[in-house]
């Protein structure tokens, strides 16, 4: 990525050593705090913050642990852990012909460790300029790596400045939300782009309208985040205009407790962001699923907190939210 030209987050080129002495050396020059993060790593896991250098090796060698265990690959690396960054993506197309787009970006900054709760496209208060600027950056890196398919490229947005962290060379969950503002097929692209057929538009020919919101439903407590499975003995989708539901459960399904705890994606269209909002809000409150628990009325509290509202929120803002609820019940 530093070769084609995108901007990355200081941190070690590559894997970590195995030596101890190295690895401080990195962490020195990189700068505390750091996070180390699993190569063959997502969704969350095998990442530790690390503040001090009396905390450094232990840390390396639990995430190293977890890593094994989680990817079966124990290669990790280091990055400058940044204090309040928002995370913003960009999803591209490139086919094997040269050619390669950008969809917008997908502010994806509401989670909860590591993992996203709300996706939402475009990324409030980020310009036009702002935009074109980075996702013309990784459609250039597209052309200059060979990229083929869908992919996203991922970053830390703080102080105006983006930082890439990692690319998905896949179809990820918040995909709707591009869809919606760009009336493409995501999914009808990539598998003609695996065909060996060329991207049948330019970069002038895409066009974001509109606002989208994404929530993801899981099937957990909605405080204790404990999941939550078992049989949906009821279940009632929302509807109305701009309204889309993704999801493989009915009334009668059983969700295991082996996977993820995803069982649904509610994703809401409007004109604006305040429109998609209200939108999703009356959505959610429509939605049922009983014999589970889930996370809709966390979702349902978070449309209508004023700063998530105003937009522009960081990727720790969710989880010192819900801390500083626990004190006060304390």
């Amino acid at each position: 990525m530093i070769k084609a030209g995108v901007p990355v987050v200081p941190g070690s080129e590559g894997a970590l050593p195995e030596q101890g002495a190295e690895i401080v050396k990195i962490a020195r020059k990189v700068g505390y705090p750091v996070i180390i993060k699993a190569s063959g790593g997502g969704g969350g896991r095998g990442m530790r913050v690390v503040h001090t250098e009396a905390a450094l090796l232990n840390a390396v060698i639990l995430t190293r642990q977890e890593a094994l265990a989680a990817f079966g690959n124990a290669t990790v690396y280091m990055e400058k852990f940044l204090e309040n960054p928002r995370h913003i993506e960009i999803q591209v197309l490139a086919d094997e012909h040269k050619n390669a787009v950008f969809l917008g970006e997908r502010d994806c900054s509401m989670q909860r460790r590591h993992q996203k709760i709300i996706e939402e496209a475009p990324a409030p208060e980020l310009t036009a300029k702002q935009r074109e600027r980075i996702g013309e950056r990784c459609a250039e890196a597209c052309r200059k790596i060979g990229y083929r398919g869908a992919g996203t490229f991922e970053f830390l947005y703080e102080h105006g400045e983006f930082y890439f962290i990692e690319m998905n060379t896949r179809l990820q969950v918040e995909h709707p939300v591009t869809e919606m503002i760009t009336g493409l097929d995501l999914v009808q692209l990539q598998i003609h782009i695996a065909n060996g057929e060329k991207l049948p538009f330019r970069q002038k020919d895409i066009e974001l309208r509109g606002h989208a919101i994404e929530c993801r439903i899981n099937a957990e407590d909605p405080r204790r985040f404990t999941p939550s499975p078992g049989k949906i003995t009821s279940y009632h989708p929302p509807g109305g205009p701009g309204i889309r539901v993704d999801t493989h459960v009915y009334a009668g399904y059983t969700v295991p407790p082996n996977y993820d705890s995803m069982i649904g994606k509610v994703i809401a269209y409007g004109a604006t962001r305040d429109q998609a909002i209200k939108r999703m809000r009356i959505a959610l409150s429509e939605m049922a699923v009983e014999g589970i628990q889930t996370n809709i009325a966390l979702h349902l509290e978070l449309l209508h907190d004023l700063r998530f509202m105003r937009g522009g929120t960081s990727i720790h803002y969710l989880e010192q939210k819900l801390a500083e609820e626990s004190k006060k019940k304390k």
